[in-house]
């Protein structure tokens, strides 16, 4: 009988178990791919003894099949151990109490009984029944995944997806699952597909390849690849013939699974190869934007004949405050332009010009919307202007499946939209939001140009800039104040590519230390006590540690275990829940780690981060307050879609902005020491930056521009279409 589940990892299902023979009072070890094996179970094993340096002997698992329990206290095990929601310890014993050896085939065949069990009313009953069932619908597809392979996190996802149908999808288009199924990769598909029997080199294999190599380039930034990228790529990947990958490339591109077209290069045109959307979605941004600069009508037609001197005279008495000259010319053209963008860097004032702007077109009662990519930027957006402001995806209002409820046909009602941490936005987001802009609007995009490009694909801001026929100012004078702060002299230091300051300064500091995993230790202890200590922050709401990178021993994920260990250890009597390496405990900080339209008001987006503040392991939920204010629900098959937040990598982080950062940098990052990257983390602290970790890595990163620019022809389709 299975006792208990020592250690299961959910993208293998390599599992460690402890198990009763019933030959003697000792429990032994098994390992192997256990996939949805529950505690209380009995089963039957497959494999062969070995011996195991450290854990002694031990059962290595080929293959195994359940026997359901037979005992009563395996029953009991079973059915508390999670496998049924709605079931938790204390319900299984009062149901066993109640029916006995009978209990399982009741459940079976006679569920309506279970209201017969004291606490149990008809709407739980209901609830168990369902769950019930839906587990054996997946045990049945377990059990033939277990066979190609899948773990059990991915077979209830499958299972989720198509239901009945999984079996079906699973033999026929296994590489359907890359697309369909959040979690599946290229990779398992092609595991599955060699499984089932699709051959190496079949055209059904190839196109997957290809179109699974494009969608690993727009998740590394890019909008398209050049055809021989692109090929060269995918035959890596796919181990085929260059002569196979090109005529299946020219089959996708007849079945229009993607996109051809031929751009300007610098050494003349580029063959390039989009995925569908991306393609889509760059076309229109474009022609949204040029729809916008060239539309006759304006909303704000106040602007056009203003006495300027008069205004700024008015601003002043208002904000009790001069604007600089280049900052005088932002708000002209914010207010007089249809699109504007606004860019610069730290304490060079843009937060201010945006308030300016915002007074202006305020007192013509202009209909203002303010937005930003995050909670926190769009929260302190609402700060800085004493306007409400909203994320861009509340704004459109999401529905399920990511379509706005605002687009070109039902436009938002707004005179001046103003978007905040521009940088971030992704050209999928951008495009929606800029489809969604009425004619006459006016669109002001600010962000600093200078730090890490969107998570997804595009470099939007950059782009714009580039183009000839958008207004833009730069900011380049820092003010005084701002000056006097270690955090933006250094910044600015960092961007020209010259050391930072380290000696003399109140709120900037080196720590240095050249072991890697002794600067990890070092990060936790600056970062739970030390900072605490000299500048009464806390720990979990003010500080946040930004790594160059996931990996490593003072990557994201180990300083995550480490931080978490100081800052919510386990407790006895305290709830917490086990998915793969992680250990979910209510007070965790965690952040969503993809886009889930179906979750809370208007969705969930990657990046959203919260606090942990409930977990029951009877109803398997656990519920996180984010920061937007809002509670929600996880089942625990969802906890995959959450990781922990004490740490988080840089690209992560942008867009917020938190008290004090704390950066370990080491030279086990050494591909990732980027001046953009570590400029970015520095200017995401409002008052204290503290690094952790070697000089020789922060010199490199220092003096390492960022790599090459991105795939994207925005800048191209916004100069051919005004030019032709």
């Amino acid at each position: 009988m299975l006792e208990r589940l020592t250690y299961v990892n959910e993208e293998t299902g390599y599992t460690v178990a402890r198990v009763a023979t019933g030959r003697g009072s000792d429990l032994l070890t098994v390992v192997g791919a256990l996939l949805g094996a529950q505690p209380g179970e009995s089963l039957r094993l497959q494999g062969w003894w070995s011996s195991h340096p450290q854990y002694g002997r031990q059962f290595a698992v080929l293959s195994y099949t359940t026997v359901l329990p037979a005992t009563i206290q395996g029953i009991r095990r079973y059915l508390g151990s999670g496998l049924v929601k709605g079931i938790g310890p204390v319900f299984a014993e009062r149901i066993v109490a109640h029916f006995g050896l009978d209990t399982l085939q009741i459940i079976e065949d006679q569920p309506g009984r279970l209201v017969e069990v004291p606490g149990l009313g008809p709407k739980r009953t209901a609830k168990i029944t369902a769950a019930w069932a839906e587990q054996k619908a997946i045990k049945e597809v377990m059990v033939f995944l277990q066979g190609v392979g899948v773990s059990t996190s991915i077979a209830v996802r499958i299972y989720k997806k198509y239901g009945d149908a999984s079996i079906d999808v699973v033999r026929h288009e296994p590489y359907r699952l890359a697309a369909d199924v959040w979690g599946i990769g290229f990779k398992t598909a092609d595991t599955i597909a060699q499984a089932v029997g699709i051959p190496h080199d079949s055209p059904q294999r190839v196109k997957a390849g290809l179109q699974y190599t494009l969608s690993q380039a727009t998740d590394n930034g890019h909008c398209y690849l050049p055809t021989p990228h692109l090929v060269a790529d995918a035959v890596k990947i796919l181990d085929v013939p260059a002569g196979l990958a090109i005529s299946c490339l020219d089959e996708l591109a007849g079945e229009e699974g993607v996109v051809r077209e031929s751009l300007p290069g610098p050494d003349g045109p580029v063959p390039a190869v989009y995925l569908v959307p991306f393609h889509r979605a760059e076309q229109s941004l474009a022609s949204s934007v040029l729809r916008l600069l060239g539309d006759r009508t304006d909303r704000m037609a106040q602007f056009t004949g203003v006495d300027w001197g008069r205004a700024l005279t008015w601003l002043k008495a208002r904000t009790g405050t001069d604007l600089a000259p280049e900052q005088q010319q932002a708000v002209r053209l914010a207010l007089t332009s249809k699109v504007t963008v606004l860019t610069g860097g730290p304490g060079c004032g843009k937060s201010f010009t945006v308030r300016s702007i915002v007074e202006l077109a305020a007192a013509k009662k202009a209909k203002i919307l303010l937005v930003a990519p995050t909670g926190r930027a769009a929260k302190r957006l609402a700060e800085l202007t004493g306007q409400p402001a909203a994320t861009v995806h509340r704004l459109l209002k999401l529905q399920p499946g990511g379509e706005p409820t605002y687009d070109r046909d039902t436009p938002l009602d707004v005179d001046l939209l103003v978007v905040d941490e521009a940088s971030m936005l992704d050209l999928i987001l951008a495009n929606k939001l800029i489809k969604a802009v009425p004619p006459g609007a006016h669109l002001l995009l600010v962000g600093d140009v200078d730090q890490l490009p969107s998570v997804g694909a595009g470099e939007v801001l950059r782009d714009l800039l580039a183009a000839d026929g958008v207004p833009r100012v730069r900011l380049t004078q820092v003010f005084r104040q701002a000056a006097d702060s270690g955090v933006v002299s250094n910044a600015h230091r960092i961007n020209a590519g010259r050391p930072p300051v380290l000696q003399g300064m109140s709120d900037f500091f080196l720590f240095p230390c050249d072991d890697t995993e002794a600067t990890a230790a070092l990060t936790v202890d600056v970062t739970c006590t030390r900072i605490a200590k000299r500048f009464g922050l806390d720990p979990r709401r003010d500080v946040q540690v930004l790594a160059p990178m996931h990996r490593g021993p003072a990557g994201a994920g180990a300083l995550n275990i480490l931080l978490q260990q100081q800052l919510t250890p386990a407790r006895e009597h305290l709830p917490e829940r086990r998915v793969g390496g992680r250990v979910f405990r209510i007070g965790d900080k965690v952040t969503q780690i993809r886009n889930n339209y179906d979750k809370g008001v208007a969705g969930v987006f990657n990046g959203t981060v919260g606090v942990v503040t409930a977990l029951s392991t009877d109803e398997q939920t656990l519920t996180v307050r984010t920061d937007e204010d809002e509670l929600i629900d996880y089942d625990f098959d969802e906890l995959d879609e959450l990781a922990h937040a004490y740490a988080m990598t840089i690209h992560r982080s942008q867009g917020s902005e938190y008290p004090a950062v704390v950066i370990p940098i080491t030279t086990s990052a050494w591909m990732m020491l980027q001046r953009n990257l570590l400029y970015t983390a520095i200017t995401r602290a409002k008052k204290l930056v503290v690094l952790v970790g070697s000089r020789r890595a922060l010199a490199a990163a220092v003096r390492t521009v960022g790599a090459g620019r991105r795939h994207t022809a925005l800048t191209h389709r916004l100069n051919v279409d005004r030019h032709p």
